[in-house]
């Protein structure tokens, strides 16, 4: 196994305890630090999961020697230059998606991650969740090829509240976040880049600043197309819904669950050593360590999904 990989979580909310649940389970690893924008919540947290370091600055965890690896679930606005900063002390960094919502600054920590030699990862959790992987698995053997993929993603967030209700401190983004989930794995599963891609949107909302509604087309160099749907405005079942459409059958993934197109639930539970889809993302970047390695979804192997959501942003905005 080797010495203990310590780690230093920044962003002590939702998807952070996500994170901290999952390497619960991963031997070899510990958290020894925690970072947060309220102090005493983020004691509240550490003294929880018995974290020894309690911080509201990213940069006293980077002091740190005897952290090795740094996880991100901060605000999306934060997580290019926080990535670059992890990295310029010299920490490995896995930062929760999106990578950037400027491209200009992910083609930065990309260039950066590259001079370094050290694991930096983007949490691209579709790559790793079960469904999904027994999908990938069966189109490597050659069994199964994607024509279409539909997609919808539908959230209700018509005010700036979190997952409990709570006045958010940021704004989440549609194309940015959302979109960057899809427009990845569309790419991931058909082994093929993006060769056309074509966005319209809703009205902005006059207090969020963002489009509450809109719907991107893919097409891959190998001709698969995907038609993705994205809300906040829906008021019913919320969450992200694939369908795989292709020449030996049809799939449709729930997160970590999958159906066939008869909607009979297929058994994935043999996929992978775990159930959860963060908790594999989490092994996978910790292996990576280990074996001195670049991990799936590093920060190169997912820097063409940004540059599509960039030329989709171009096309946006040109539309006005």
């Amino acid at each position: 196994m080797g010495k203990t990989i310590k780690v230093a979580l920044a962003g002590a909310g939702a998807f952070g305890i996500k994170h901290l649940d999952g390497i619960r389970h991963i031997d070899g690893v510990e958290v020894v630090s925690v970072i947060g924008r309220e102090l005493d919540k983020t004691r509240e947290v550490a003294a929880k999961y018995g974290i020894g370091h309690v911080t509201t600055d990213l940069a006293d965890s980077l002091a740190l020697p005897e952290v090795d690896a740094v996880i991100l679930c901060t605000p999306t606005q934060m997580h290019a230059s926080q990535t670059l900063a992890c990295l310029r002390a010299g920490k490995h960094v896995q930062v929760e998606i999106p990578l950037c919502d400027v491209l200009a600054d992910g083609e930065e920590a990309v260039r950066v991650a590259g001079q370094s030699g050290l694991v930096a990862m983007c949490g691209h959790t579709r790559r790793f969740n079960p469904s999904h992987q027994w999908v990938h698995d069966k189109i490597t053997a050659g069994a199964f090829h994607i024509q279409q993929m539909d997609v919808q993603t539908y959230f209700f967030r018509r005010s700036n509240m979190n997952a409990l209700g709570q006045p958010r401190s940021w704004t989440d983004h549609l194309l940015w976040h959302h979109a960057a989930h899809t427009v990845d794995l569309f790419a991931y599963q058909c082994g093929s880049p993006i060769a056309q891609a074509n966005a319209i949107q809703g009205p902005i909302h006059p207090a969020l600043g963002i489009a509450m509604d809109m719907s991107i087309q893919l097409k891959a160099a190998n001709g698969a197309i995907c038609a993705l749907s994205l809300s906040f405005n829906n008021d019913g079942p919320l969450g992200t819904f694939f369908r795989y459409i292709g020449d030996t059958g049809t799939y449709l993934a729930r997160y970590d669950d999958l159906f066939n197109g008869k909607d009979e639930k297929i058994d994935v539970s043999q996929v992978a050593v775990s159930m959860n889809g963060i908790e594999l993302q989490d092994r996978e970047f910790f292996a990576a360590i280990r074996e001195g390695r670049q991990p799936n979804s590093s920060l190169a192997q997912v820097l063409p999904c940004y540059q599509v959501l960039h030329r989709l942003e171009q096309q946006l905005n040109a539309a006005g």
